[in-house]
């Protein structure tokens, strides 16, 4: 069995309270209720001050991996995830929080590929497309 992590966070400012983490093999999966009661910075809590992200087991692996902090963006209609990752040329500049670059990288995959296949298309039209000889007199 394999179970998503958990992400609690104050629904004022989207600090993250707490981080259940992966879990996999012989677990079972615990209820928001059970969290609360576990954890010591949730029980400290009112539950209605506090969301929760429901991942999917893997999700954003990478973007966790590599990010140097992480938070809840609560501006919005539906809360998001956004992460800080490390500036190799300003090592001591403050977080800049951002999308997950997996999501963003995805983006740019497809773009890409829809980019090479109108180009393709295009060309196809323009040079393979059977011309025809025109004869000037």
């Amino acid at each position: 069995m394999q179970i998503g992590r958990r992400i609690y966070y104050d629904k004022t400012n989207g600090n993250v309270i707490q981080d259940t983490g992966e879990r996999r093999g012989n677990v079972v999966e615990t209820t928001i209720e059970q969290d609360f009661a576990a954890y010591v910075a949730l029980a400290e809590r009112v539950p209605e001050t506090v969301g929760v992200l429901q991942m999917d087991y893997g999700q954003y692996a990478q973007d966790f991996a590599e990010c140097n902090g992480y938070r809840v963006d609560v501006s919005g209609d539906e809360p998001r995830l956004l992460f800080s990752y490390p500036d190799l040329e300003e090592p001591e500049a403050p977080p800049v929080y951002r999308g997950p670059f997996s999501v963003e990288v995805d983006r740019l995959k497809q773009a890409d590929l829809d980019n090479k296949e109108a180009v393709a298309a295009l060309y196809e039209a323009l040079i393979g497309g059977g011309t025809s000889e025109r004869s000037y007199r």
